[in-house]
C-alpha cells in the first residue's frame, strides 16, 4: 500500500514540485493538498499547478485533508506550520517540516508534538546539503581555531528570512565542532570601522536576488590557505526528493524528533 501524503502550501514553489514528483512515485501518493483559506486555488485540481490533473482537490480544511493520511509535508511559514502540527497531533499524522524561521518557543512546542507523533525537521532537505553538514563538522574539528569561519549564502528575491535556515544550521554545526555557542559568536553584518576580526566569531553574509534556488559556502580561512565547502542547488527537485525520502523514513516510526542526518544514516 502506498504511503498517503498531504502537501501544505500546495501551489507554492515547493508544493508544486512535490506534487509533480509524487505523480510518478511507486511508493507514495498524494492524499491531500492544502492552501490558506483565501487562496484563489481552492477547489481546483492540485495537479493543475504541477503539470497535469491528479484528482486531488485543493482545500483549506486541515481535518478533512488529514483524515486517513500518513504524513504531512510542510514548507510554508512558521505560523501555518504550528497550526498544521497541532492538527497532525490530533489525527496522529506524521510530519516532515522544511519550514524555517521558528522562534525558540515554537521549536520547543514542535519538540513536544514530536514526543507523540514522529517528525523529521530540517532547514534543508537536500541530500547534498546534509552530506555537506557532516563535512563541515569534520573540517571544523580538524582545522580548529586557527581558521576563521565565514558562511555566505544566496537565495531568490522572494525569501523572507535571513540568514537562511540552512546557513544557520551550518553555523551551528561549525560552532559545536569548535566548542562555541553560535548565539554568542555569530556576526550577521559588518559596516563601517569594525576593528580587527575576533578569531572566535563566525560570520554570515546574505545575498538576495533573482531566482537563485540556494547557494551556500562555508569558508575556513587560515594563514596561507583557504578551504571552501560549497553546495549549489539548481532545482527545487533536490529538496522535494529529500522530503519524500524523509517521509518514507517515518513510515516505520511512531514518535520522536528526527532530522536528515538520521534519514541518511549519517549519525
Amino acid at each position: 500500500m502506498k504511503q498517503k501524503v498531504v502537501i501544505a502550501g500546495s501551489t507554492g514553489r515547493m508544493g508544486r514540485t512535490l506534487i509533480e514528483i509524487l505523480s510518478g512515485s511507486p511508493e507514495q501518493e498524494l492524499h491531500g493538498a492544502l492552501e490558506h483559506p483565501d487562496s484563489p486555488a481552492l477547489g481546483r485540481d492540485a495537479g493543475e499547478f504541477a503539470g497535469g490533473a491528479c484528482g486531488v482537490y485543493i482545500g483549506a480544511d486541515l481535518d478533512a485533508a488529514l483524515d486517513g493520511a500518513d504524513v504531512l509535508i510542510d514548507f510554508t511559514r512558521p505560523a501555518a506550520t504550528m497550526a498544521h502540527a497541532e492538527a497532525c497531533l490530533r489525527h496522529g499524522v506524521k510530519l516532515v517540516v522544511g519550514t524555517t524561521g521558528f522562534t525558540d518557543a515554537e521549536k520547543s512546542r514542535l519538540s513536544e508534538v514530536a514526543d507523540r507523533v514522529a517528525m523529521v525537521m530540517a532547514p534543508n532537505m537536500s541530500v547534498g546539503v546534509n552530506v555537506l553538514l557532516r563535512l563541515i563538522d569534520l573540517g571544523a574539528r580538524a582545522l580548529g581555531d586557527g581558521y576563521d569561519v565565514e558562511i555566505i549564502e544566496a537565495h531568490h528575491r522572494h525569501k523572507v528570512d535571513a540568514p537562511s535556515g540552512t546557513a544557520l544550521r551550518m553555523g551551528e554545526v561549525a560552532a559545536a565542532a569548535l566548542g562555541r555557542d553560535l548565539a554568542a559568536c555569530a556576526v550577521y553584518g559588518r559596516e563601517g570601522v569594525t576593528g580587527e576580526r575576533d578569531a572566535k566569531t563566525i560570520g554570515f553574509a546574505t545575498i538576495r536576488g533573482g531566482d537563485v534556488v540556494g547557494d551556500h559556502t562555508v569558508l575556513f580561512a587560515g594563514i596561507g590557505e583557504r578551504v571552501e565547502l560549497t553546495h549549489k542547488a539548481s532545482s527545487r527537485a533536490t529538496f522535494a526528493q529529500g522530503a519524500l525520502r524523509a517521509a518514507r523514513y517515518l513510515a516505520g516510526r511512531t514518535r520522536g524528533m528526527h532530522d536528515m542526518q538520521d534519514v541518511l544514516g549519517l549519525r
